[in-house]
């Protein structure tokens, strides 16, 4: 068992910033690879970034430069900082993680249950 639980979503301007958290639990601390998605409304569960103890971080085009994928393994969090956001990034967010990376979130193990961001212009 094992389980993921998202905070740290809010409502912010354009060009704000905000940070994600995810604090893994169980089965789920451990996980050699964690990673955040994203859902905005009519569209389809997108990859946004992942960390893997073995082969580091990757990000989404869209993203890259801007977000931030850590993770603090004294902790059992992972985080995803924000910065210079845009409407375009309003979405839910949602964590996963697994024996390996994938950029489709059913692929994983463990998924959260998400957290909204929405970026006002």
């Amino acid at each position: 068992q094992g389980q993921l639980v998202e905070s740290g979503g809010g409502s912010v301007q354009a060009g704000g910033s905000l940070r994600l958290s995810c604090t893994a639990s169980g089965n789920a601390y451990g996980s050699r690879c964690m990673g955040w998605f994203r859902q905005a409304p009519g569209k389809e569960r997108e990859w946004v970034a992942t960390i893997n103890s073995e082969t580091g971080l990757s990000y989404a085009v869209s993203v890259k430069g801007r977000f931030t994928i850590s993770k603090d393994n004294t902790k059992s969090v992972l985080y995803l900082q924000m910065n210079s956001l845009e409407p375009e990034d309003t979405a839910m967010y949602y964590c996963a993680a697994g024996l390996a990376c994938y950029i489709v979130f059913s692929s994983y193990t463990y998924g959260g249950q998400g957290t909204q961001v929405t970026v006002s212009s």
